[in-house]
């Protein structure tokens, strides 16, 4: 079956709904995870320590020295990495509690949510393969006013839609709906609304995944 895989828990061919679904079903998610309860501080662990470098890494960009570019756009690049390794570890671990978190925004609160995220899964997916980070973001332009000389006032270009023959439908279709998220809701906008808007969102949902898992709370902060 083109574009499917195999369940973790039951081993059937699905095709999947979303980029990091692991099984065909609700049970065969509960069940493989009732086999996994001893794995829980482990994961646990994992998230809080991810959630931590993504707040490190965007917390310290108003603080970076925005003459030296190459460290400058070091600095977002690792920022996209954090925000994106979190949302990925989110999706692939906690899809109920991610799925309930965005659900309880306000509707167009929840696109630009989720168009915001999207769009940094491009960014993260081109640069360092097809394209360098200097080609998505434009530096602010010098003047007075704080916002100018950090690059969290720095904003994200246009950029054209990417080649995606080599791909098979299924993957030209998610990384199109990532393409469509950076156009609808990075470019244009500064680095600081667009990493702000994400790493809100991304600890709540966090910190709901620790609630549930029985985690202290302070672990996903």
């Amino acid at each position: 079956m083109a574009g499917s895989r195999g369940c973790e828990q039951c081993g059937a061919e699905f095709v999947p709904q979303r980029e990091h679904a692991r099984f065909c079903s609700v049970d065969c998610r509960a069940a493989w995870n009732r086999d996994h309860l001893g794995d829980r501080a482990v994961d646990a662990s994992a998230l809080a320590w991810s959630v931590a470098a993504m707040s490190e890494a965007t917390g310290r960009l108003p603080g970076v020295k925005v003459w030296d570019k190459p460290q400058a756009r070091a600095a977002i690049e690792e920022a996209v990495w954090w925000i994106t390794m979190v949302d990925a570890t989110l999706v692939r671990h906690h899809p109920a509690t991610y799925d309930g978190v965005m659900a309880s925004q306000a509707v167009t609160e929840r696109r630009l949510i989720e168009g915001t995220l999207a769009g940094l899964r491009f960014v993260r997916n081109r640069i360092g393969s097809e394209a360098d980070l200097a080609d998505f973001i434009k530096p602010g332009a010098p003047g007075p006013g704080a916002g100018k000389a950090c690059v969290t006032g720095w904003t994200w270009m246009q950029v054209r839609a990417p080649a995606l023959r080599s791909l098979p439908p299924r993957a030209q279709a998610w990384e199109m709906t990532r393409y469509h998220g950076y156009r609808a809701q990075l470019a244009g906008r500064t680095t600081g609304e667009t990493f702000g808007r994400a790493v809100a969102f991304l600890t709540m949902a966090a910190a709901d995944a620790a609630f549930v898992g029985g985690i202290p709370a302070h672990a996903a902060r």
